[in-house]
């Protein structure tokens, strides 16, 4: 049977920009059964909530700040953990924080059974990531480029089918980052958590399978008959020809080097469809680090690029 979440989120603690990726983070370990964001909403430094909260169906919780200074999530959020606990109606919890006043909940929580999973950002302390069974850095759930970004087109249009892709992309990824294979059935079923609404007859197929056949990075492996994987085509030659042209610009930079950022947007201008990810990479600095006969070095503003040779 399929997991329970309770998503739990302090919104004095962390950004709004991070909503998208924990919704998706999150999919992947069940689904979600209760969703609440905790804040005082007459602030005006919670607007920025607002969409996700309404895009997402997450209910918000109002807490009002009786003392300047303090944070006024942190009690409401205990309350209701505990309420739902007693519950017994899910198997874990999510809490998105970077606050450590939430460590004593965490063990609290796993005291009673539950699976607790922490989202937060770098700041977060260590006593927070150690109380619970999985911790994830909010920073690592988005990636630095642009072209990874969801575009205001694609939110009106939520299931294009460059979404869909890019949906798609990231779960085989976090599969072959555990050693494990993609099944059809899982990106059926992951895709749903996702986007409940999403249906292949949107885009003219009967079958899952031939959708994603439809999807030019994708390929499907048929083993013993009836077992269907789904797998990234292989871009070995594209990624050697992404880096040879790296090379190139790098050395032709001379002794001063290339910024980063200049460096990401040349890229992108010749490659128009490089994804670092593509390549198991989550940002494009790793990407970059990870050619031997480049080195970086920490510019006034950005890293720099060099070439060794």
């Amino acid at each position: 049977m399929e997991a329970k979440y309770a998503l739990l989120i302090d919104a004095e603690n962390v950004s709004p920009k991070y909503i998208e990726p924990i919704m998706n983070e999150l999919s992947k370990y069940g689904r979600i059964t209760y969703k609440r964001i905790y804040g005082d909403w007459r602030d005006d430094a919670r607007g920025g909530w607002m969409n996700g909260i309404l895009e997402n169906a997450i209910t918000p919780v109002q807490q009002l700040r009786y003392v300047a200074g303090k944070n006024a999530s942190d009690s409401a959020m205990i309350i209701d953990a505990m309420d739902i606990l007693y519950t017994g109606n899910v198997d874990g919890f999510c809490l998105i924080s970077s606050d450590s006043d939430f460590t004593r909940l965490t063990d609290r929580l796993r005291e009673g059974g539950m699976q607790v999973i922490v989202m937060g950002e770098e700041k977060t302390p260590k006593a927070l990531r150690k109380a619970c069974d999985i911790f994830t850095v909010l920073e690592n759930l988005i990636e630095e480029d642009d072209t990874e970004k969801t575009s205001d087109d694609e939110r009106d249009t939520i299931l294009s089918k460059s979404l869909m892709e890019r949906a798609i992309r990231d779960i085989i990824t976090e599969n072959q980052n555990k050693g494990k294979r993609t099944n059809l059935g899982e990106v059926g079923s992951r895709l749903l958590k996702l986007y409940p609404d999403f249906d292949v007859r949107l885009y003219g197929y009967s079958l899952l399978s031939k959708f994603l056949e439809s999807l030019p990075k994708f390929e499907l492996e048929t083993e013993n008959g009836h077992h269907v994987f789904v797998k990234l085509k292989s871009e070995v030659a594209e990624n050697e020809d992404v880096q040879t042209f790296i090379k190139k610009r790098v050395k032709a930079s001379g002794k001063k080097g290339i910024s980063l950022g200049d460096l990401g947007r040349i890229v992108h201008e010749k490659f128009s469809d490089f994804k670092t990810s593509d390549y198991g990479y989550s940002r494009f600095y790793k990407f970059v680090e990870s050619i031997e006969s480049i080195s970086l070095k920490k510019g006034e503003n950005d890293f720099i690029a060099i070439c060794k040779e």
